[in-house]
């Protein structure tokens, strides 16, 4: 899932994911306040928090990192739900298989047509270092796709989610252009 630039007459096209058409034109965001006109403005990243069983903590990844917070169901880019997807599982076992069971439907083509698979979020499902039978499975799965860890978070635990997210996601924060939280 890496990008693609692509030199045209006007200078470099750049797109995510697979090739633009010439006749297409980039969309152009609003341009924000103080910025140099003809820049292209980012706008913010929209995805969706998908949980591959219940308890994987779509809720609380999505009211500290932002996004769309789909619980178990498939988000509805149709309905403007966001089509990026970012799968969530606990470290245990049974998140683990429940990871492994929704790459699967993604891998076979059965995910509901227009969703992109970003990467996987495993959150720790107590606190310390996993048993090796359950770091080699999450191993298999990093190989397949990137995925991103975030710690066990006693505050969360209590629902105290105001303080800051530890150092440790900060290459999730950045994925989910949360990184002004940290």
């Amino acid at each position: 899932m890496q990008g693609s630039t692509r030199q045209g007459t006007e200078g470099p096209e750049i797109w995510l994911r697979g090739p633009v058409a010439d006749t297409v034109e980039p969309t152009r965001w609003p341009e924000p306040a103080g910025s140099e006109p003809g820049h292209l403005a980012v706008g913010p990243r929209r995805f969706a928090w998908v949980a591959t069983h219940g308890g994987a903590g779509t809720t609380t990844l999505a009211a500290v990192f932002g996004g769309h917070d789909a619980g178990r169901n498939w988000p509805r880019p149709d309905q403007g739900e966001p089509g990026s997807v970012l799968l969530v599982g606990r470290t245990h076992a049974v998140g683990l298989d429940a990871v492994s069971h929704t790459l699967d439907t993604f891998r076979r083509g059965e995910a509901p047509p227009g969703l992109d698979l970003d990467a996987v979020v495993l959150v720790a499902d107590a606190p310390g270092r996993l048993p090796r039978p359950l770091a080699q499975r999450v191993k298999v799965i990093d190989s397949m796709i990137d995925v991103y860890q975030v710690p066990w978070i006693p505050a969360w635990r209590i629902g105290d989610l105001a303080s800051p997210p530890p150092r440790e996601t900060a290459p999730l924060a950045r994925l989910t252009g949360a990184a002004r939280l940290l």
